[in-house]
């Protein structure tokens, strides 16, 4: 096997412990703060970027398939967070718009999870801050570019 091999082996590994350990470490920070799962948490995320998207463009953005975007808007919809609206050209087009209590109960929570997030951090050295900065900056912008290149394979992503 060659080095290459060990590396992207150590890479694999490195990545797929990466989401358990952000979930044990942070998860019990988000489920105090609000009653939306993940899912809801990620659409309003997106739609407070985008504002309105379609269901399909909403299933693409999150790599999601548009039965789970339909189950996770019709629950925000009863929280009054985001709302249907029918596309004026082609009816069968349906936009989804987060409202003005969606960015607000949105955005608090983002607060307050990153308060959270903060204490827990701020509990390490200088060194270590610096280090996972510069780290998850790379591997931010290592997975978008990621992202970016597999967009087109995406079998949520069949939006022209």
């Amino acid at each position: 096997m060659s080095d290459n091999n060990i590396s992207i082996d150590s890479v694999i590994e490195n990545l797929i412990s990466i989401h358990p350990l952000l979930t044990k470490s942070f998860s019990k920070s988000i489920r105090s703060k609000t009653n939306l799962n993940p899912g809801s948490l990620y659409v309003l995320g997106v739609l407070s970027v985008y504002d309105m998207l379609s269901m399909s463009e909403i299933g693409c953005k999150l790599s999601m398939p548009k039965p789970h975007v339909t189950s996770l808007i019709d629950k925000l919809i009863m929280e009054k967070m985001v709302e249907r609206l029918f596309d004026p050209k082609d009816r069968r087009i349906i936009n989804v718009r987060i409202t003005n209590k969606g960015k607000d109960d949105f955005n608090t929570i983002k607060l307050e999870i990153s308060q959270e997030i903060r204490q827990k951090l701020e509990k390490l050295d200088a060194d270590k801050i610096e280090l996972l900065s510069i780290s998850s900056q790379h591997v931010k912008e290592i997975l978008m570019e990621i992202s970016i290149e597999n967009k087109t394979d995406s079998s949520y992503c069949k939006i022209k």
